[in-house]
C-alpha cells in the first residue's frame, strides 16, 4: 500500500474515532464537568509517562508555557460547553454546532493574526446563516439552550485554533498537548465549586461510565492523536482539511443507529446541516494551499475541521 493511501485511511479512521466522542458524551451519565475533568486527567497522566514529554517540559520557555497554558483554559471551556450541549440537546445538535467552527475561525483568525480580512470569508459566514435558521427550526424548543451552548463551543474552538496557529511551531506536539490539557484540568478543578452549586463536583464514576471514559480518553484522544502524527507526514493540509470536515457527518450518522436521535429532529434540521456542511467544505476550496494543520490542535479538539486558512 502506498504511504499516501495508508495516510488517508489513517486520517479517516481518526476522524471516525473523533466522531464517536459525541456519542460517548451522550452515553456517559456523568454531567459535563466531571466527564471532561476525568477525560483530561486521564490523558495528562498518560502523557506524563512519556519521557520525551518531560524533556519537552524542561526545555519550554516560560513565555511559551504561559501561552500554552492560556490556550489550555480555552480548550477546557470548549470541551465543557461541547459536552454540555450534548447533555442539554443531543449528539447530533452538538456536532452540527461544532461544524460552525471553521466559519467562526474565518472571522476570528484575521483579528488574532493581524492579517487582512477577506471579503469572501464574510460571504462564507453569511451563507451559513440560513443553515443555522433551518437547524433551529428542526429541533424542539427544549433543545434551544443546548444549541446556544454548542455555538459557544464552536466560537471557543475557533479562538484556541487561531491562537494555537501562532505558537504551533515552537514546541513538541505531545508536550504542548500535555501543557494545554494539564492546565485545563487545573482550571476546571478551580472552576468546579462555582458550577457545582454545593453538590460534589468530582464524583467517582461507576463501572459503566469508567469504561466509556477510558474509551473516550485513550480510544478517541490518544490513539487518533498518535495516528494523526504519522499520517500528516504524507498528506497535504488541504487533503487533511477535507477529511476532517467529515467529523460532524460521522457523528450524526452514528447517532441515528446508536442513539435513535432521528426521532427527535425534523427535516429542517437535516436541511440546515447540509447547508452548514456545504459551507464548511467550500472553505478549504477558497484556500487551496493552507499551512499544515497543528497536530496537537487535532488532538485537543477532535479535529473539527480547524486548520490555518491562509
Amino acid at each position: 500500500m502506498q504511504p499516501v493511501t495508508r495516510a488517508r485511511l489513517q486520517i479517516h479512521f481518526c476522524v471516525l474515532l473523533w466522531g464517536f466522542t459525541a456519542i460517548l458524551g451522550k452515553l456517559i451519565t456523568l454531567p459535563a464537568l466531571p466527564l471532561v475533568w476525568w477525560r483530561m486527567l486521564m490523558v495528562v497522566v498518560a502523557l506524563l509517562l512519556v519521557p520525551s514529554v518531560w524533556r519537552g517540559l524542561r526545555a519550554l520557555p516560560r513565555r511559551l508555557l504561559l501561552g500554552y497554558a492560556g490556550i489550555g483554559v480555552l480548550v477546557s471551556l470548549h470541551w465543557l460547553t461541547f459536552y454540555a450541549a450534548i447533555k442539554l440537546a443531543n449528539a447530533s445538535v452538538a456536532a452540527t454546532c461544532i461544524a460552525l467552527g471553521p466559519v467562526f475561525l474565518s472571522v476570528v483568525e484575521p483579528w488574532i493574526a493581524g492579517r487582512r480580512f477577506e471579503p469572501r470569508e464574510l460571504l462564507l459566514g453569511v451563507a451559513v446563516v440560513p443553515g443555522v435558521a433551518l437547524v433551529a427550526g428542526g429541533v424542539p424548543a427544549t433543545m434551544y439552550l443546548g444549541m446556544a451552548v454548542g455555538v459557544l463551543s464552536a466560537i471557543l474552538v475557533a479562538l484556541f485554533g487561531a491562537l494555537n496557529k501562532r505558537l504551533v511551531d515552537h514546541a513538541d506536539p505531545l508536550t504542548v498537548t500535555c501543557v494545554e490539557l494539564g492546565t485545563g484540568t487545573l482550571f476546571l478543578t478551580l472552576l468546579a465549586p462555582l458550577l457545582s452549586f454545593g453538590a460534589p463536583a468530582f464524583v467517582l464514576p461507576g463501572w459503566h461510565d469508567t469504561g466509556l471514559i477510558l474509551i473516550l480518553a485513550f480510544g478517541c484522544t490518544l490513539l487518533p492523536f498518535a495516528l494523526a502524527l504519522v499520517a500528516l507526514r504524507h498528506m497535504t493540509a488541504f487533503g487533511t482539511q477535507m477529511v476532517t470536515n467529515l467529523e460532524p457527518i460521522y457523528a450524526i450518522v452514528l447517532a441515528i443507529p446508536l442513539l435513535g436521535e432521528q426521532h427527535d429532529l425534523g427535516w429542517k434540521f437535516y436541511a440546515g446541516v447540509a447547508v452548514i456542511l456545504g459551507a464548511v467544505f467550500i472553505h478549504p476550496l477558497l484556500h487551496r494551499n493552507p499551512a499544515p494543520p497543528a497536530v496537537e490542535q487535532l488532538g485537543a479538539s477532535e479535529a473539527h475541521g480547524i486548520v490555518d486558512p491562509d
